[in-house]
């Protein structure tokens, strides 16, 4: 670019290419209320925290910190490579057999993160060979997993099984995958894993649940597919994150022993992806240990989010999540700024993170919480609800 031609670009308030090309976009967002800020979490805030995904509290529970620290003196702050070149530690073969075992399946793979734990195993299973039939409510991570698989994908009503049982029967894909949650991270409701079980097996399909949030929830800590006595199935694949219950870091897929040789062979988001940190394995494992030590725990969640719902005004939720409704993304933003005035942090779901449409409030209980933390929420939470109800 030329002198003149920069001076001009300046004058007519451009900020270069980027700027030209990007400021509309960000306007357009602005215009609907749909613009996203990072709000930082402070050192030391004194604030009843229902948006974050710490179910069973224990992401400063000190057995779990300490486990961690003690791996980081032993390994390092890094898995230095991939898992298939250094980045493999005992703790990883620990973290998976114990997950395994925990959860009724054969065998475990732990990626790091949530995230390509799903993108991992879908991608590795998918190709032209195999359709997806995907409900419309999962989430981002299994929708970007679909996009990559270089498969067909056929999506379904939310939770409807008879559309999953007529797009499986008439193929003619010789592979095909049914993709849930067994625990939707938006509206909190379950996923009929029973009557999707038998219908993927009737039609020679691979059911594949994402337990992000079921894990240390549902199932008395064990995940719904374990209550479901569908764990150790030989056409059901199970993903969870360590990101929540867990206290810590990471993803993993559950499974068959065939399935995990393949994965460690053919997945690209395990492959060519840096291990896990030995330290969140660590921390992951001592959480896991807390889980089985203190079996009461997951009841405490469930306790919590009824009283959260009631105080709201909603129907109660099928584990920790508590789904708000709210007129719109700017009175949902609102509210949850109120909220935090009076001393709640909450989640603020809107378009296009949300699969209806509507933007939520979007709450989560947690094992810990006292009575008189639970009393003020709920205080708050009240009036807030309230206010629109009234609007």
């Amino acid at each position: 670019m030329t002198e003149e031609r920069g001076l001009k670009a300046a004058a007519d308030g451009h900020a270069g290419v980027l700027g030209a090309w990007l400021a509309p976009k960000a306007a357009a967002l602005e215009a609907r209320g749909l613009t996203r800020r990072l709000r930082a979490r402070l050192a030391g805030e004194r604030l009843i925290d229902l948006a974050g995904n710490d179910y069973l509290g224990l992401a400063r529970d000190p057995r779990v910190v300490e486990a961690a620290v003690a791996a980081v003196r032993e390994w390092g702050t890094g898995a230095t490579a991939s898992r298939l070149v250094t980045g493999t530690t005992a703790l990883h073969a620990e973290l998976e057999s114990s997950l395994a075992a925990y959860t009724g399946n054969e065998s475990g793979l732990v990626f790091s993160s949530g995230y390509l734990a799903n993108l991992g195993v879908i991608t590795a299973l998918g190709g032209p060979g195999t359709l997806l039939v995907s409900d419309e409510h999962v989430h981002a991570s299994i929708v970007d997993a679909c996009r990559l698989a270089r498969s067909r994908v056929e999506i379904v009503p939310h939770n409807d099984v008879e559309a999953i049982e007529k797009v499986l029967a008439e193929r003619n894909e010789p592979h095909a995958l049914v993709l849930v949650e067994s625990v939707y991270s938006v509206l909190g409701d379950a996923a009929p894993l029973t009557a999707l079980s038998e219908v993927a097996r009737q039609n020679n399909a691979v059911l594949i649940v994402d337990e992000a949030h079921g894990l240390g929830v549902t199932g008395n800590g064990r995940g719904s597919v374990t209550a479901a006595e569908l764990a150790g199935s030989d056409h059901v694949i199970t993903t969870m994150t360590l990101s929540k219950a867990m206290a810590s870091q990471g993803g993993v897929v559950l499974g068959p022993a065939v399935l995990r040789d393949h994965l460690i062979n053919r997945s690209r988001a395990f492959i060519f992806d840096t291990a896990l940190t030995p330290a969140s394995c660590a921390a992951a494992l001592a959480a896991l240990h807390v889980l089985i030590e203190e079996p009461t725990r997951p009841a405490t969640i469930h306790t919590a989010a009824a009283r959260l719902a009631s105080a709201c005004g909603v129907a109660p939720s099928s584990g920790a999540v508590v789904s708000v409704p709210m007129p719109g993304p700017r009175e949902a933003v609102k509210s949850a700024d109120l909220c935090l005035t009076n001393g709640v942090r909450v989640g603020v779901f809107r378009p296009p993170s949300v699969p209806d449409g509507i933007s939520r409030l979007r709450l989560t209980a947690r094992a810990g919480l006292t009575e008189a933390e639970l009393e003020h929420a709920c205080a708050v939470l009240s009036e807030v609800c309230a206010a629109h109800a009234a609007s």
